[in-house]
């Protein structure tokens, strides 16, 4: 897609950032944030037995996580837009490993979402602006590729949170598996601050950028009307939702359906991240082959199957594969959406960028309460084969409405 409008940059580079040294440490810090995300989902059993509450204000702490990544996009954008991303995201990294390190010593379930309403705040800045910086410095014919790199680390954070959240919850025990994130997080941001360091000494100089005339509720406004702008952030909205809330439900699923411990129906729900991993991997030689439609088309048929697999059909040899096909689909529709998100208004591309995570997140915040609070009801495996059905659903309308735009 070429370029829609000029863009003002918010950085001035008289020597060029290199993006083969950044882009692994934008990866580091990508998978940091999704692993904080997901570490509770195995946990969600183990907390209400402990706390004493049911499976739905168990999973507050998955979905008051998303609730605070989606609102505080509104502030990350511009502050990365005015400071400079990288500098922003080191701060981000070391308020995450501050709230991580309190969860260790949480007395209830309200002082536990505490911690993780501030790990959610400082997780907020760490994928969108990873992406803004992306956006900057790497052309769009090449931008796919990169945004995979940065993929890649949220699909093993998907990978690695699960799986940690099962371990520690079955062994030492869950507050050491916050423990375990906050070193995480610390070291992505003490790497980030010498990173930073080092591009200062090589003179790469950031600025601040102009404001926007009108101001920031006028930039708001341009990209929330914007025609192409509500379609992505749309379907952003019903992607955070299912792709990324649903999934908080998983390993409760598997634990209550076929009896798996907290730490085997860890591992199955992460297949999910690993099958996006796998399509990170594949993104180049995928995105040559198939357009953006074809995409998206693809991934939201996979992700149906899957959903409709591990609901309806659980079993041994089953899940596993169903939750990988899932992952597969959902990263291979995800990472297309994420390209059109970078292009909606590129002269503010943090600010725009941070709106779509907003979007992202605040959807996966209402599917995480909903699928929690649904399944009870319904049957935790009708939950997932409906979400799946309404995700193939959005795959098709993206899919149709990126080829109406070309």
């Amino acid at each position: 897609m070429p370029e829609t409008a000029p863009q003002t940059t918010a950085t001035v580079t008289p020597a060029a950032p290199d993006t083969a040294r950044t882009l692994p440490l934008l990866l580091l810090a990508a998978l940091a944030s999704m692993a904080a995300q997901r570490i509770c989902d195995a946990m969600l059993p183990e907390l209400s037995r402990e706390f004493g509450v049911g499976l739905a204000e168990a999973a507050q702490t998955v979905s008051v996580f998303a609730l605070a990544y989606g609102l505080a996009q509104l502030g990350y954008g511009p502050l990365g837009d005015r400071f400079g991303k990288l500098r922003v995201l080191v701060g981000a990294a070391l308020l995450c490993a501050a709230g991580s390190l309190a969860a260790v010593w949480a007395g209830g379930l309200d002082a536990l979402l505490v911690t993780r309403l501030v790990v959610g705040l400082g997780a907020a800045g760490l994928i969108p602006l990873g992406l803004a910086w992306v956006g900057d410095h790497v052309p769009y014919q090449q931008r796919a590729v990169a945004l995979a790199r940065i993929g890649l680390g949220i699909t093993l954070g998907i990978l690695v949170g699960q799986v940690a959240g099962g371990l520690f919850t079955d062994g030492p025990g869950w507050r050491w598996g916050f423990g375990a994130m906050a070193l995480l997080f610390a070291g992505v941001g003490l790497w980030l601050a010498a990173e930073v360091r080092r591009q200062r000494r090589a003179g790469v100089v950031v600025v601040a950028a102009t404001a926007p005339a009108g101001g920031l509720w006028r930039l708001w406004g341009e990209i929330v009307t914007g025609r192409w702008s509500r379609v992505v952030l749309a379907v952003a909205l019903v992607n955070g939702f299912i792709g990324f809330g649903v999934p908080a439900i998983w390993a409760a699923h598997l634990h209550q359906v076929q009896g798996l411990s907290l730490s085997a129906a860890g591992a199955v729900a992460a297949c999910y991240g690993l099958g996006g991993s796998a399509y990170m991997l594949l993104a180049g030689p995928l995105s040559a082959r198939l357009d953006e439609t074809r995409l998206a088309w693809t991934g939201g048929a996979l992700v149906a199957g899957g959903y409709a697999l591990l609901g309806l059909l659980p079993g041994t040899l089953v899940s596993p594969l169903a939750a990988a096909l899932a992952g597969f689909g959902f990263f291979m529709f995800h990472n297309t959406l994420q390209l059109n998100a970078t292009q909606m208004t590129p002269h503010a591309r943090g600010t725009a960028v941070s709106l779509f995570a907003c979007a992202l997140f605040v959807g996966n915040a209402a599917g995480a309460a909903s699928a929690a609070a649904l399944a009870p009801w319904l049957g935790s495996g009708v939950v997932l084969a409906g979400a799946g059905a309404v995700f193939g659903a959005l795959g098709a309308f993206f899919g149709w409405a990126v080829r109406a735009l070309r």
